[in-house]
Order: structure tokens, then C-alpha cells, then sequence
């Protein structure tokens, strides 16, 4: 591993592309100190601090600008749902999205565009929800005789560094190593581990008379966090091998194909993508309801769909395991697979080339993601479980989720070195 690490220092490019990204990294931790002018901070940290459920699930997903109030306090989650808004609108229900997203590198731009004016948009409501709403909650004293201009400002000035997020993670992805947006994301989680610390170790979960009982319970911790991590990796890195012929073909004077190979089909090929969806999508309607905070349905709606809540928990469930199917399916199109095999000559042995073939893969697929979508769901809710047991705070009962965001960015960031340093003959982390 050290001499992995050695390795990447050697080649310019790819240090350069690491060294980017941290520079990045700076620039995100940074701003989410930097307060929105004319709000009361303490307030919010208060809240924090007493154990707010929806103040802690927010907190811990935007990496503590929450807390702060920052430029960065809504984070990136409305360029999130605005993205899944577009994909889905893509899916022939919008003819002309659907005629960009086949026109392919410049159909993607123009779907990129959109997404953005969707971030502003939604950004805009969002910071609009979280002023007002945040402001009736804690009783003006957030935001002491706030007029409808305050709000204003307080909104275009998150709508800005929601934008400028965005545009931090394109940078990421253009420049950089990994996928930016994830970066962000994994970079706001992994800042909030030592806050998390520190609330389980001020929460009941300690007692401060009983010492060996303590460490038997961090014990217990730990083991569970390495379990939970070993499964996550087992999972993202299994595959199954579909073999695949290819008949010989006789072009001129040359002969092409008669060769043995597989298509890898992921156990889960979306990774952590559905986790993030279905987060982002079930913390907007709950900070959009904080408009109303004060009507009945408002406070339904924040009870109810709370990540803690079951009517949340299985929607929660319900969204990771529709947004699996729904993004695997998008990246791996079986008809498209299959086409493509039966125009190079090649079959799945006891396959007929064809439709046989394609509803053969749809149906090996759909197993496959059925499994990847259930673990996915399993492991987001299962702390939620045990962490209301044994006394965890509300943003730590949350850490399946988290856990799985920042071992799936990791990984995947990790790939992309390994196949930088394998072009230039260089051993990965992973190699055998």
C-alpha cells in the first residue's frame, strides 16, 4: 500500500489531479465557516446540540454548515434532486429530454444546463424553507424581526453557495479525481465524525459510573462498524461472470472474433448513488414543510417522515430500492447489450441471440440489483435500530447511511487511481 502511495506521487498527472481536488476540499471546509450575515448561529448550535432530530440529519449530511448557518448550509442535495427530476424526465416523459439524453456528449450538455437552472430553482425554495421555517421553529430568535427582504437575502445568499458547490464538484469531475459531487458529499460526512464522537460520548450511551460497560459498548461499536464495512466492500466489488462466444468471421484476407469473454454484471452496479437520491428526495418535502410549521399537516409531515420514523424509514427503504433498479437499468440497458453482442457475432452459450438473450440478461440483472438494492436498504436502516436501543444520538443513528456513502466514494475514487496507475504499468490497491 505505502508503495501504491509512493507511486502516485510519481506520476505528474495524476498528482496534480489529487492536489486539485485537496486544494477543492479547502475551499468547501472553508466555506462552511463563513456564516450567512444577520443570523444568530448560536440558536441553531443550541439545537444541535439538544439532539433536534431534523436538525441533526440535516447537520450531518452538510458537514456542520448547518450548525454554522453557512453559505454551504443546504449543501448540494438540491443539485441531487434536480438531477434525479431531469433523469426521470428523460425516461420518454418529456420527448424532448428524452431525444437529448440519446443524442449523446452533446445531449448530456444540454441536460447538464437544465439540471443547473433546476439547482438554482429548487436552491432558491429550499433556502427560502430553511430561513422562514428555521425562524418560526426556534421562535425568531434566529432571525430577530426578519422581514420578507431578509429572507430574500438569506435565500439568493444559499441559492449562491449551493451554485458555487456545484460548480466546485464539476471542477472535481472535469480537473480533479473521482466524481466531484460524491467528493463533496463524502468530504461533509467524513468532517462530521469527530462532532459525532463527541455527541456519543455525551449522550446516554455513556455512563459515566459504569467503565468497563463503556468500553464493552465502543467495543461492540467498533466490531459493528468493521462488519458493516467488510459487507459494504464484499458487496460493491462482487460480480457475476455472464460468458459470452464469439463465432469467427473471415473479413478479406483476416479472421475476427472465435474468443472467450464475460460481461462483469455488479451485484450492485449503481453504488451509493440510489442512498444519495433517496436521502436528498426525503429531506426536501420535510424542509419545505418547515414553511408551515406551525399548521398541523406541516408537523405530520416532519414527524412522519423523519429517517427515524417508520412511515419514513419504509419509504426511505422503498426509494433506495426503486432508485437501484432505476439507475442500474439506465447505465446497463439489456436490449442495448444484446444488440450489441448480435451485431459482433456473439451469444451467451444455450442462448439464443436476440430477445432470448435480452430477457436472459433482464432477468439475471434484476436478481442481481434485487440483492445489491436489499443489502443497500438493510444497511441504511439497520442503525437506525439498534441506535435508538442502546441510547445513540440522532445523527449517529443515521451512520449506516452515512457509512455507505463514504466507503462507495472511496471506492470508486480508488478505482480511478488504480486505473491511472495502471496505465503506467504501475501496481494499484487492489491488484492481485
Amino acid at each position: 500500500m505505502f508503495k501504491t502511495l509512493k507511486n502516485i506521487w510519481h506520476v505528474e498527472d495524476l498528482r496534480k489531479k489529487i492536489l486539485f481536488t485537496l486544494f477543492i476540499l479547502i475551499i468547501y471546509r472553508i466555506g462552511s465557516f463563513v456564516p450567512v450575515p444577520g443570523v444568530n448561529k448560536d440558536v441553531l448550535q443550541t439545537a444541535n446540540q439538544s439532539g433536534d432530530a431534523l436538525m441533526g440529519l440535516l447537520n450531518t449530511f452538510s458537514g456542520g454548515a448547518l450548525k454554522n448557518f453557512s453559505i454551504f448550509a443546504i449543501s448540494i442535495y438540491p443539485y441531487i434532486t434536480a438531477s434525479i427530476i431531469v433523469q426521470l424526465l428523460s425516461m420518454d416523459v418529456v420527448p424532448k429530454f428524452a431525444e437529448w439524453a440519446k443524442q449523446g456528449e452533446h445531449g448530456k450538455k444540454q441536460l447538464a444546463q437544465i439540471t443547473r437552472y433546476g439547482t438554482v430553482i429548487l436552491a432558491l425554495i429550499q433556502g427560502f424553507a430553511t430561513s422562514i421555517g428555521f425562524n418560526r421553529i426556534y421562535g425568531t430568535q434566529m432571525m430577530p424581526n426578519a422581514t420578507f427582504a431578509d429572507y430574500l437575502l438569506v435565500a439568493i445568499i444559499l441559492t449562491a453557495g449551493t451554485s458555487f458547490l456545484m460548480w466546485l464538484g464539476e471542477q472535481i469531475t472535469e480537473k480533479g479525481i473521482g466524481n466531484g459531487i460524491s467528493i463533496l458529499i463524502f468530504a461533509g460526512i467524513v468532517a462530521g465524525i469527530p462532532g459525532h464522537i463527541t455527541s456519543t460520548a455525551n449522550s446516554s450511551f455513556i455512563q459515566p459510573d459504569q467503565v468497563f460497560l463503556n468500553i464493552l459498548k465502543v467495543v461492540i461499536v467498533l466490531i459493528v462498524i468493521v462488519a458493516i464495512i467488510t459487507a459494504v466492500i464484499f458487496v460493491q466489488q462482487g460480480i457475476r461472470k455472464i460468458p459470452v462466444q464469439y463465432a469467427k468471421r473471415v473479413v478479406g484476407n483476416k479472421m475476427y472474433g472465435g474468443q472467450n469473454t464475460h460481461i462483469p454484471l455488479k451485484i450492485n452496479a449503481a453504488g451509493v448513488i440510489p442512498v444519495i437520491f433517496a436521502v436528498s428526495l426525503l429531506q426536501f418535502p420535510v424542509v419545505l414543510s418547515s414553511f408551515w410549521s406551525t399548521h398541523d399537516w406541516a408537523k405530520w409531515i416532519a414527524k412522519y417522515l423523519a429517517m427515524d420514523a417508520p412511515l419514513g424509514m419504509l419509504l426511505y427503504v422503498v426509494m433506495i430500492i426503486g432508485f437501484t433498479f432505476f439507475y442500474t437499468f439506465v447505465q446497463m440497458n439489456p436490449q442495448q447489450m444484446a444488440d450489441n453482442m448480435k451485431k459482433n457475432g456473439g451469444y451467451i452459450p444455450g442462448i439464443r441471440p436476440g430477445k432470448a438473450t435480452e430477457k436472459y440478461l433482464t432477468r439475471v440483472m434484476s436478481r442481481l440489483t434485487m440483492s445489491g438494492a436489499l443489502f443497500l436498504a438493510v444497511i441504511s436502516v439497520m442503525p437506525v435500530f439498534f441506535g435508538a436501543l442502546s441510547g445513540l444520538p440522532k445523527e449517529v443513528q443515521i451512520g449506516g447511511t452515512a457509512l455507505l456513502i463514504v466507503i462507495g466514494v472511496a471506492l470508486d475514487t480508488m478505482k480511478q487511481i488504480e486505473s491511472q496507475l495502471i496505465k503506467r504499468h504501475y501496481k494499484g490497491f487492489i491488484n492481485k
